[in-house]
């Protein structure tokens, strides 16, 4: 059973006029729109644990439930590429408000699904509306902040730190208290009282600024975009269970003409005047082209190694939903340290603090492939230090990475990039957890014991390696100093 750890995603404003002071009770309005982004960031993730829960109750082959996580994923990668555009076209709070309505009522469809099937789909329709309410999130912020929303941006790398693998955790706790005999349910049902009252602030406080002029939807490329990807990431998914039969392959193979031809179409549109759903000027600024380079092997990683490490506890160490969660839990507090220590050292340092952070992985890394090669299985006290570290590292890039992917982008580009980086993200995410997770399934076996779950989390935790070992290289492509750095 393939039990999906994504990653946080990284916010990205839309497009926005700017704004040229702060906004009355800016700090209500930032509490709104930081409830908005939990909800996104725990929903990634909160499958992670309950998914041995949701398949005793619903059934489900083992790629059905994976489809838990990557359907979700999915559907966000996808609905990205339009989700900012839309904000432009009809006014960020508005926008905002039609996804977290949207992203509520998919929750308690989730919550109250009666099989495996209503459950994926409301999984698919919550990433969706995810992808509408997302993109508006930084925008807003710039609007309520003006030229000093580098104070408010400062309160997202905690936040995205500690939500990195806080919704296994959460997950974790909820199943084990059984609220009302909710069991699995409840951590979809939770996201209800958050979103209410991130609606009630966000109608209160958030500004409606006016739509931009003149702007129109790509609804062609929007369609090529979302089946290219839906071509490529459908076979990694499903490949492994089925066998990979000959049509899967062609599947996969005939993605990557599709996604070319979404991007000569985008080029021409963009040449000849029309409007096209990405800007493609954005591709001439190097910190934007390696920014996205940076953002696909990195969560990837990330997304990849998250879910080996729930399938390890679970389904090779036989861990229940709680004990999981807490051997998780220094991971999640190292990402919250090394958030607050990377605010301190980004203006400072630059991307030498990404290095930093990355180093720290590394160790992490390292220090679990030699556990992971022992004869008995770790205990929690045994991979606390090395989980620390990890999430240590990882929480210190979260801080600088937007300012520095995006510093040198100019204002009109901001929406399309938004969109577009964080597509690569949840593309990235959801190809790190399809290809990691074939790669532990393909050295363990449901009902193999602990001794072969050690084996395949030590091959998973030496392509992690590979991986972070990669990132370290792109981050010599971006700036060395961020020109949005929060002050």
């Amino acid at each position: 059973m393939t039990i999906a750890v994504e990653h946080p995603t990284i916010e990205t404003p839309a497009t926005t006029t700017e704004s040229t002071g702060p906004l009355p009770r800016r700090w209500w309005g930032l509490a709104a729109i930081l409830a908005a982004t939990l909800l996104n960031l725990l929903d990634a993730t909160i499958v992670n644990v309950a998914a041995p829960a949701i398949r005793g109750e619903l059934g489900g082959s083992v790629a059905t439930v994976q489809w838990l996580s990557a359907g979700y994923t999915l559907a966000m990668a996808i609905g990205l590429l339009t989700g900012g555009r839309l904000g432009d076209m009809y006014g960020r709070k508005r926008v905002l408000m039609i996804g977290l309505t949207g992203f509520l009522i998919a929750s308690l469809l989730c919550g109250a699904a009666g099989s495996i099937e209503l459950l994926l789909a409301g999984r698919v329709v919550q990433g969706l509306f995810a992808a509408i309410m997302v993109p508006q999130c930084f925008g807003l912020i710039r609007d309520l902040f003006g030229r000093e929303f580098g104070k408010a941006y400062a309160a997202f790398g905690p936040l995205i730190g500690v939500a990195t693998i806080a919704g296994p955790i959460v997950a974790g706790l909820l199943i084990d208290a059984d609220l009302l005999g909710s069991g699995w349910r409840s951590i979809f049902l939770m996201n209800l009282p958050l979103g209410v009252v991130a609606l009630a602030l966000g109608a209160w406080i958030l500004p409606a600024a006016a739509p931009l002029p003149g702007l129109s939807l790509d609804l062609r490329g929007a369609v090529v975009a979302g089946a290219g990807l839906g071509m490529l990431l459908y076979p990694l998914v499903e490949g492994r269970e089925a066998g990979w039969p000959s049509w899967m392959i062609a599947m996969l193979i005939a993605s990557i003409p599709v996604l070319g031809l979404f991007t000569r179409d985008q080029v021409r549109r963009s040449r000849t005047g029309r409007v096209a759903l990405i800007e493609t000027s954005m591709f001439a600024k190097r910190s934007y082209t390696s920014g996205i380079g940076f953002v696909t092997v990195f969560f990837g990683g990330v997304g990849g190694f998250s879910l080996a490490v729930g399938l390890f506890l679970q389904l090779g160490l036989g861990y229940g939903a709680l004990r999981a969660s807490l051997t998780m839990a220094p991971w999640a507090i190292g990402a919250f340290l090394g958030s607050g220590v990377s605010a301190g050292l980004a203006p400072k340092l630059g991307r030498k603090v990404l290095h930093l952070g990355l180093a720290g992985m590394l160790l992490g890394l390292i220090a679990l492939f030699f556990q992971f090669g022992g004869s008995t299985a770790p205990g929690p006290l045994a991979l606390a230090p090395a989980l620390l570290g990890y999430g240590l590292g990882m929480g210190m890039i979260f801080v600088p990475l937007f300012g520095i992917i995006v510093g040198e982008l100019d204002n009109h580009e901001i929406g399309s990039a938004s969109g577009l980086l964080e597509s690569f993200q949840q593309g990235a995410a959801a190809l790190g957890v399809a290809v990691l997770g074939t790669v532990f399934f393909s050295g363990f076996a449901l009902g193999d014991g602990p001794a072969v779950a050690l084996n395949a989390m030590r091959t998973v935790t030496g392509v992690a390696i590979a991986l972070t070992v990669a990132s370290f290289a792109v981050v010599y492509g971006l700036p060395k100093q961020s020109a949005a750095q929060p002050h």
